[in-house]
């Protein structure tokens, strides 16, 4: 009886295997690979979700406590008054407004422009005791030139603001343009002290 069921078993074997090799050759290639992949597939995951549950398992356990390292604070922020300060100590000094006038003609005449007489206005502001001297220049020469000017003149005098810029040409043709720049400088009085 023992034969007769290995037999029998072999037949259903050999029926099963035959009749999957005909449905590959149906199937072609393709389909082969696919099928490979999805049980390789299959196979990876069955293996990898134990790995990953004894990962979270291990993942949820406590650390260990050790001595905390003392922080590094931030210093302080300014106090009011230091801003101030500070503020104050980036103006420049209005008995010296002349004299940065003509650090201005002096930049122009580095930069080959021709520098016409400008326009000045003096102001004060009470409330923050600050004073301004506005200044306008009318300048010729080239577009870069004009530029390169006015991006000195505010390097050499970082308390000056640049507040217009304006080009003109005559014809399309011409290389030189006409610029008009109106600067403000910042200045403070010599007495202007404001202790932190």
């Amino acid at each position: 009886m023992g034969g007769a069921v290995n037999g029998a078993q072999l037949s259903a074997f050999s029926a099963f295997a035959l009749r999957a090799r005909l449905a590959l050759a149906r199937a072609g290639a393709p389909a082969c690979v696919a099928v490979l992949l999805c049980a390789a597939g299959v196979a990876g995951w069955a293996w990898l979700l134990p790995q990953r549950a004894a990962l979270l398992a291990q993942g949820a356990q406590p650390l260990p406590v050790t001595a905390a390292e003392p922080l590094v604070s931030a210093p302080p922020p300014p106090t009011a008054d230091q801003n101030l300060a500070a503020f104050y100590d980036v103006l420049g000094e209005q008995r010296y407004a002349e004299q940065q006038v003509k650090v201005l003609f002096g930049l122009a005449a580095k930069a080959n422009l021709v520098l016409s007489q400008g326009e000045y206005k003096s102001a004060y502001d009470k409330a923050s005791r600050v004073s301004t001297y506005q200044i306008v220049l009318p300048v010729k020469g080239p577009y870069a030139a004009i530029w390169q000017f006015t991006l000195q003149a505010l390097r050499a005098m970082p308390f000056a603001s640049l507040d217009e810029v304006s080009f003109r040409r005559d014809a399309i043709a011409d290389t030189a343009v006409e610029a008009r720049i109106r600067l403000t400088l910042y200045l403070k009085d010599a007495q202007t002290v404001v202790q932190p």
